[in-house]
């Protein structure tokens, strides 16, 4: 925990390569203190196929799944962050955006607590 997950145009990833992406997302989040460094995950799905907006304009779109118990202003931060982090790389793609959903701890469940 947590988890990453990038979405994002494939010609996003001609620009800069997915692991200089997915290294920009995790030490953004490492820097908020909000996550153990070994805990953090990032992944990245590059899309051929998409429609933003009835066009193929490209985007770069995180889904962050954090274990609950941050408040609103750490969860905006990270947001901030990242995204800004992202924009600072990509300042020619129009859309870049976050997102961040919280897992209930009591329905959490990995291969080690069973």
């Amino acid at each position: 925990m947590p988890h990453f997950v990038i979405d994002c145009s494939e010609s996003v990833i001609m620009r800069k390569t997915p692991e200089e992406i997915m290294k920009a997302v995790f030490e953004t989040a490492e820097s908020t203190k909000l996550f153990k460094t070994v805990d953090i995950k990032v992944r990245i799905n590059p899309f051929k196929y998409y429609n933003t907006a009835n066009t193929q304009d490209d985007f770069l779109h995180i889904f962050a799944n954090i274990m609950e118990g941050r408040n609103i202003e750490q969860k905006s931060d990270l947001s901030k962050r990242i995204v800004g982090k992202l924009k600072e790389m990509f300042p020619e793609v129009p859309v870049i955006s976050m997102n961040i959903r919280d897992f209930e701890k009591a329905s959490y469940c990995n291969k080690s607590m069973v």
